[in-house]
């Protein structure tokens, strides 16, 4: 697509990274200031005109939130801005699968800060996206190709 191309665990604070390492859940103190850096960032590239995709594990609708509005979306509730800094337009690619698969997708990943015993944590944190978010779903089971096929025509439509 030609789009930049960001994954947020690079932007974690170290204190984040070393938390999970020890093995303890991130909580929303811990990722609301990650999430309002992310907002920064999606807001600089869309303020140049540059379409973006971030790879980004916001598990909660507030988090989707922040990422759409950036901290004034907690206060609020609401992931509208009035006046200069409108809300992002945003697709929320939800990759759905089970348990299974993704911890084994996990435990063959080298050098990551995130181990497999936090998937459960994740799990027990996830808000799936619904209605008015704007989101598909697309199963983590079809063959990557699918995936790719499916983000990318939704991402064209619109």
């Amino acid at each position: 697509l030609g789009w930049k191309f960001y994954d947020a665990d690079d932007y974690h604070p170290l204190e984040n990274k070393k938390k999970m390492e020890k093995g303890i859940p991130l909580n929303d103190e811990d990722r609301i200031p990650w999430l309002c850096a992310l907002h920064e960032i999606l807001r600089r590239e869309d303020t140049s005109g540059q379409d973006t995709i971030l790879a980004c594990s916001a598990l909660k609708k507030m988090y989707r939130r922040v990422l759409i509005g950036g901290a004034s979306a907690i206060e609020s509730n609401q992931p509208e801005q009035p006046g200069e800094n409108p809300a992002l337009k945003i697709l929320f690619v939800h990759l759905d699968g089970p348990k299974d698969v993704i911890a084994a997708r996990l435990e063959k990943r080298r050098g990551h800060f995130m181990p497999l015993e936090l998937l459960q944590s994740q799990f027990d944190t996830l808000e799936p996206p619904s209605a008015p978010e704007n989101f598909i779903t697309v199963s983590l089971e079809k063959p990557l190709p699918e995936i790719l096929l499916q983000i990318e025509t939704a991402i064209l439509q619109g």
